[in-house]
């Protein structure tokens, strides 16, 4: 099947990496179902595309029920899926460890987590019973699934457990001809990294503050776009995208 015929999800679709995602996938063909809380952003994530190629849905990972009609939703529309990018994600407030509370660390687990998990359960339903069968599921993993930043306890481990999901519902989508792999962005151009390029900048290891280096989130998108357009019996599993200058491999 050729990407102008295929379907894909893209959670957190109105900014940043999920809109360079959404984008990259619509401009290689795809139809893409844009996801989002603010129906205002979706609406201009689908004007920056190809005209016909999106279908806006207001939906919150945070709420079982939302999820499930997001699914419902895509199978009555168009009948099957064939990407699924899980992409939206939260963090919390940077306070030290002993003062993060239980409703920040379960809110970040609620949208990082636990929306992942539900969202890839409904695309399994699908991809399974579907003509042709399989599909793939792209988690968005961040630099944070291999190591934290200062003061990141809940989004760092919620990134640390999307690579555990990311193997275990690839596993287990073998039987399926279910591909799952994993992006890890880093230092993406977006509204969420502003900080890292305002003022002081950003925490180090050390507890120095320092602008970092930042990447077009094109190039997020496009890594996304080539994941998503292989066929499915190939698969990356894990790949990282980062800023080339950014002090991620060197020591804190």
């Amino acid at each position: 099947m050729s990407e102008a015929n295929k379907i894909a999800v893209v959670t957190g679709a109105g900014t940043g990496v999920g809109r360079a995602a959404s984008l990259a996938l619509m401009n290689t063909g795809f139809t893409v179902v844009l996801v989002g809380r603010r129906p205002d952003m979706l609406e201009e994530t689908a004007k920056l595309g190809p005209a016909g190629k999106s279908l806006c849905v207001t939906a919150d990972m945070t709420k079982p029920d939302s999820i499930a009609a997001l699914f419902d939703k895509v199978k009555s529309t168009y009948g099957r899926l064939d990407v699924l990018f899980n992409n939206a994600g939260m963090g919390a407030p940077p306070v030290n460890f002993e003062d993060l509370s239980l409703e920040q660390w379960q809110a970040v687990v609620n949208t990082n987590l636990t929306g992942p998990f539900l969202c890839t359960q409904h695309a399994f339903r699908i991809m399974k019973d579907q003509t042709p069968r399989g599909g793939r599921i792209i988690n968005n993993g961040s630099i944070s699934a291999h190591a934290p930043r200062p003061f990141s306890a809940a989004y760092t481990s919620t990134k640390h457990a999307i690579t555990g999901l990311t193997k275990a519902s690839n596993l287990d989508g073998r039987m399926y001809d279910i591909a799952v792999g994993q992006v890890d962005i880093g230092n993406a151009a977006t509204p969420m990294t502003d900080r890292m390029v305002a003022g002081p900048g950003v925490m180090q290891a050390d507890g120095k503050m320092m602008q970092e280096p930042r990447m077009d989130a094109k190039a997020v998108g496009d890594a996304v776009a080539y994941m998503a357009g292989l066929p499915l019996d190939a698969n990356v599993l894990t790949m990282t995208v980062m800023a080339s200058k950014m002090p991620f491999v060197g020591r804190g």
